[in-house]
């Protein structure tokens, strides 16, 4: 009798047994069919040792049930006196419903688990083809396979076999269950199999003998007429037999589906024909084959059917497979396949992705096949389909690590082993780890966690995982340190050739240059070689990222040659999480930023700083610089340490902008362009204010000390006044002075001209910064007029003789340096002449449009493409500026927010006040935007301005990639700019022109 308030002996044996339900399993035991054995303590013993005792126990209870009642006996003796038979049984009934369901329905198929003795430990292919040989229609074929499928799971299960093992027995049992179903085809169409020869193809994890338990099974068909028979109707027939062979292995039948055949790795996909001839095939693969279909036929394995013509099959395409190295796209296609492709992936389940996921089952299978492809042209030994293998023959040859590969061999089986139980459990195929805590505990007890079954699961997969995260890269990379360092006796090495294979693999153009850099940076035994061979495989695949890898390691050499003494360098790469990436980043993206750089190597220290790559204020600025003047003794020591200044902040803006638009791997890459140009914009303006600021206080101070004999002030105009400068951008100005009280006019100009001239003088001095060129052309009467006036004479000039051009130029007008109340009331001087009462009149409006007519035909540089021309093409930044400046001149007397030297602002004042239509404002905005990126990114990769796209492909490459377009999309960047500026061009025709 059981004390009231207290839990029977039984329900507290059951809960330490492992039931979660001992409530229901106790019900369950009392069930009539376990009558004869529900005391057996051994029962309740091996229930308690599976993954799920409670799937265990329902499973059971169910299969005796179900049987018939002269067999149940014989069930429950040999369930209780044979322990193999028990642990097998009752390891697949806690690991698989689905198995359970089974059994169920079949109750005599558990004595396929009897016969379990040492010579049947692992069979092969011969017998699951015996397995098989009664089934003569598709649901017998279900039955006969899922009784072949108990067999693996329980050897699996209960350890008896290894996951690789496993694997290989499913695959054998793939192959015989397809010649099972070409035999059922070819019974039911025998006119058909008289007139071909047909050969299957296993391709994937079949191919290479690694099969999941639920998973596509990809085949490529091969088909030749027989002798007599017209190529065309011998062609038919056997298209008939493989589309019969596939619907019976993949139609639902009263017993359900085997699995899905798929075809569509053969050549043309889905669009192609379902069987070709060996020589429409190897026609294909020579002339139109990717290097993802060479990469997917190293798994290819003849499987069924024709065996004469399988083995033709694969003795042709084997040296295709291994000379795909050396195509001509290589490279690139190597570089779009190492991107992970998970954005089709929904977010919610990118965590739990055993197979596409970060450190995923496909990281380790990609890597190895990768490296097969690089090596395997020139290496037999690593011509193997199956991924562990393969990884075993590259850390045999050296081509990877030993301790390298002996982490991914453990990360890669127990993921294996996850994905294997997960879709055990259902029969299944899903690669997604569960959420409900049930099913993460009988996973984890599965794979023998059970202390904590849950939380080790959990703590072994993400440690796994993140192994295969940080090796996936160092597998490529290590290996060609190993090449140029000292090894340890008993160690294999990259020989220089395979060291330079796999470099170029990588898109390394000068793989001979590379491993001499290589060998300069990691070779020896100082701590500096140490601490560069644990960065470098890194650095290596960021740099193999980029448009230009050769650059990015050339200048990381030159960067270590410079600093590799000094304390803090190689620690802030080692220690600061985002420096090393953000450094390769920024040395591999063009010939600027290193360039910069490279004068001021401390400057890499602004790369580990949190803040460190955020544009500084003008005050900031200009405070600084003022300061540096101040503290010179010369003018050109002076000017020497503004440019400095200036040459930091630059490098600073400049690598802000690569690294915000290429993206980090904690950081993605800025999603709004316009915020891009915004920041470039106003930090290059900012910067050019500054130091011209401090090219006037040295220029005064060597002549005048602190006073200069007449007022003066400096009025930026163009990209200058409109914040609107890019890195390749000259500082467009007017010069207006004021004499002072007492002061001679011609005494004022002269000095006012003589602090003009040293100005230039020192802001041109040859020197290690980059030279800033000041252009005051847009004064008025231009070249012709005088460089520099008093207030009253431009007044005067306006007055009298001012032209409408000058009045639009004075619309980006704004002071920049100097006198403050000089500035200001220059501005009150202009601001009627660019912002005219009741706007032009229509003959301004004409001239305007004329003066831009003939700009646009006389202007363009002869031979320039005038629909990537980047200022005066078609919808170019010439087209924005002069639409939306008409817009101003019209408009800006009634409509405040116009009043603006910025385009970009006065063209969403436009927008608000009603005078463009939100699409068009839309294509305009993108449009200036994208060419002054454009602009940009040419200065960026070439060290120069430039108004077009680069002509050197590499150079064209790395602008593409700095605009967010994959490597080997240049094509799809230039027609997208067309299209862009195509469609401005159209809104410009219909604002500015009125057409």
């Amino acid at each position: 009798m059981t004390v009231p308030g207290r839990r029977s002996s039984t329900f507290i044996r059951l809960l330490r047994s492992g039931f979660t339900d001992p409530s229901a399993a106790a019900r369950l035991l009392d069930a009539d069919a376990l009558a004869a054995v529900r005391t057996d303590p051994v029962l309740l013993d091996a229930l308690g040792a599976t993954a799920d005792p409670d799937l265990a126990l329902l499973g059971l209870v169910r299969l005796a049930e179900a049987q018939p009642v002269e067999e149940l006996p014989l069930l429950l003796d040999t369930l209780v006196s044979a322990k193999p038979l028990r642990d097998r049984l009752l390891g697949v009934l806690g690991a698989s419903e689905a198995l359970g369901d089974h059994l169920a329905r079949h109750p005599r198929d558990w004595q396929a688990l009897v016969t379990y003795e040492a010579a049947d430990l692992h069979p092969g292919l011969a017998e699951f083809e015996q397995g098989l040989a009664d089934a003569h229609d598709p649901v017998a074929l279900r039955v006969a396979y899922r009784r072949c499928l108990l067999s693996i799971a329980a050897r699996d299960v209960c350890g008896t076999t290894d996951v690789a093992q496993a694997a290989a027995e499913l695959a054998d049992l793939a192959t015989a269950t397809l010649r099972a179903a070409l035999r059922i085809a070819t019974a039911a169409a025998p006119e058909d199999a008289r007139q071909c020869r047909l050969a299957v193809i296993a391709m994937g994890k079949c191919g290479g003998n690694e099969l999941n338990y639920v998973s596509d099974v990809d085949v490529i068909f091969v088909g030749e007429a027989a002798n007599g028979t017209d190529e065309g109707k011998g062609v038919q027939a056997a298209t008939r037999l493989a589309s019969h062979l596939m619907r019976i292995c993949s139609e639902t039948t009263v017993e359900g589906t085997i699995w899905p055949v798929d075809a569509n790795l053969r050549p043309e996909g889905r669009n192609g024909p379902l069987v070709r001839t060996l020589s429409s095939h190897l026609a294909y693969y020579q002339r139109w084959a990717k290097t993802w279909e060479f990469q997917a036929l190293l798994k290819a394995r003849a499987v069924a059917g024709d065996e004469g013509l399988g083995a033709e099959y694969i003795a042709a395409i084997t040296p295709l497979v291994w000379q795909a190295a050396e195509r001509e796209n290589f490279v690139a296609d190597v570089q779009k396949m190492r991107r992970r492709v998970v954005d089709n992936i929904p977010a919610a389940q990118i965590e739990r992705e055993l197979k596409l996921g970060p450190g995923g089952l496909r990281d380790v299978e990609f890597a190895v096949q990768l490296l097969q492809l690089v090596h395997g042209r020139s290496d037999a030994t690593l011509h193997s389909g199956t991924t562990l293998d393969a990884l075993h023959a590259l850390a045999a040859g050296g081509y990877v690590g030993r301790a390298d590969a002996a982490q991914l061999n453990d990360a890669y089986r127990f993921l294996r082993s996850m994905e294997h139980r997960i879709q055990l459990y259902r029969l299944r195929r899903t690669h997604l780890v569960p959420e409900d805590e049930a099913d993460l505990r009988r996973l984890g007890r599965s794979l023998g966690l059970r202390t904590e079954p849950v939380a080790e699961l959990n703590k072994a997969w993400r440690r796994h995982a993140s192994a295969v995260r940080r090796l996936h890269e160092k597998l490529f990379y290590r290996p060609l340190l190993d090449a140029v360092a000292q090894l340890a006796p008993g160690e294999t090495r990259l020989s220089p050739r395979a060291a330079g294979q796999r470099l170029e693999a990588l898109g390394y153009a000068d793989p001979a240059s590379a491993l001499r850099h290589l060998e300069a940076l990691a070779s020896g035994v100082s701590r500096k070689a140490a601490i560069q061979r644990t960065l470098l495989p890194v650095m290596l695949g960021w740099f193999a990222d980029s448009a230009d890898p050769d650059a990015g390691l050339l200048n990381f050499r030159k960067v270590s040659d410079a600093l590799g003494k000094t304390p803090w360098y190689l620690r802030l790469l080692r220690d600061e999480g985002a420096a090393a990436e953000n450094l390769a980043r920024v040395l591999s993206a063009g010939r600027l930023a290193p360039d910069l750089l490279m004068r001021a190597p401390e400057a890499v220290a602004l790369l580990g700083d949190a803040g460190g790559l955020e544009p500084r204020t003008h005050e900031a600025l200009e405070q600084e610089v003022l300061a540096a003047v101040g503290r010179a003794e010369s003018g050109e020591a002076a000017v020497t340490a503004a440019r400095g200044v200036r040459r930091r902040e630059l490098f600073r803006t400049t690598a802000g902008d690569i690294i915000a638009s290429y993206g980090t791997e904690d950081s993605p890459a800025e999603e709004d362009p316009g915020a891009l140009v915004d920041r470039v914009g106003d930090a290059v303006s900012d910067l050019t204010a500054a130091t011209v600021a401090g090219a006037l206080r040295a220029a005064v101070r060597d002549h005048w000390g602190e006073t200069l004999p007449t007022r003066f002030a400096i009025i930026g105009v163009g990209r200058f006044g409109g914040h609107e400068l890019g890195y390749g951008s000259d500082a467009d100005v007017l010069f207006v002075h004021e004499p002072r009280e007492g002061v001679d006019e011609q005494e004022a100009a002269k000095a006012a001209q003589t602090v003009i001239a040293e100005m230039r003088r020192l802001l041109q001095l040859p020197t290690a910064d980059p030279p800033l060129l000041i252009d005051a052309d847009l004064r008025p009467e231009g070249r012709s007029g005088p460089l520099v006036r008093t207030l009253s004479s431009y007044a005067a000039y306006y007055r009298r003789w001012s032209l409408t051009w000058e009045s639009q130029a004075l619309l980006r007008a704004e002071p920049v340096a100097g006198d403050d109340d000089l500035g200001r009331r220059f501005i009150e001087l202009i601001d009627p002449l660019r912002y005219p009462v009741e706007g032009l009149g229509e003959d301004a409006v004409r001239e305007i449009r004329r003066l831009k007519a003939r700009m646009e035909s006389e202007r363009l540089p002869r031979g320039a493409d005038p629909t990537l021309h980047t200022k005066l093409g078609r919808g170019g930044l010439s087209d924005v500026e002069w639409t939306v400046q008409l817009i101003q001149m019209r408009h800006a007397w009634a409509e405040p927010g116009l009043r603006t030297t910025r385009t970009r602002q006065a063209l969403a004042a436009a927008h608000a006040a009603g005078l463009i239509p939100t699409e068009e404002a839309q294509v305009l905005d993108e449009a200036w935007v994208l060419a002054t990126r454009v602009r940009n990114a040419v200065m960026l990769v070439r060290g120069r301005a430039g108004d077009t796209f680069p002509a050197d492909a590499r150079e064209l490459a790395a602008v593409g990639r700095y605009l967010g377009y994959p490597e080997g999309r240049v094509g799809e960047m230039l027609d997208d700019y067309r299209r862009t500026t195509r469609r401005a061009r159209a809104v410009v025709d219909e604002l500015f022109y009125g057409a």
